[in-house]
């Protein structure tokens, strides 16, 4: 890819197991390149690589990745899966286990904010929820 841009996540000695983890639950995904210092892979195409840098920085929800869903088994799937030994948080955002911030966040909730006269109702659905409930949003 010429002039690609792409995440570099800087973890302390655990890239490799970090892109396992994250391939393991994203279809076409793959490791592409590894060595003792830097990891690169892909999850659904998007390039992605890890640095075994050491202590001296951890994630923030600063930085975070979104799965935009269509369905509510797309963000029932992701939010068992990536929060599994992580922190699940209000509004769709969770922690996996290695600190890494992820919003799973159904695709409609845009069209839904869209409309002023629900949107209101929206957001007072959705700050109640963990995960997003789909059906919960709709009816808001």
């Amino acid at each position: 890819m010429k002039n690609a841009i792409y995440p570099c996540l800087w973890f302390d000695g655990q890239a490799k197991a970090a892109a396992e983890f994250y391939c393991s639950i994203f279809s076409n995904s793959r490791i592409t390149d590894e060595n003792p210092l830097v990891v690169k892979w892909e999850l659904n195409g998007q390039p992605f690589m890890g640095l075994n840098g050491g202590p001296m920085y951890t994630f923030s929800p600063a930085n975070s990745y979104v799965i935009a869903c269509d369905t509510q088994e797309d963000i029932d799937y992701y939010w068992l899966k990536l929060g599994e030994g992580g922190v699940h948080n209000p509004c769709g955002w969770l922690d996996d286990k290695f600190g890494v911030s992820w919003q799973v966040v159904p695709n409609i909730l845009s069209t839904l904010m869209a409309d002023p006269e629900k949107r209101p109702r929206v957001v007072k659905a959705f700050m109640q929820m963990k995960k997003f409930d789909i059906e919960k949003l709709i009816n808001a």
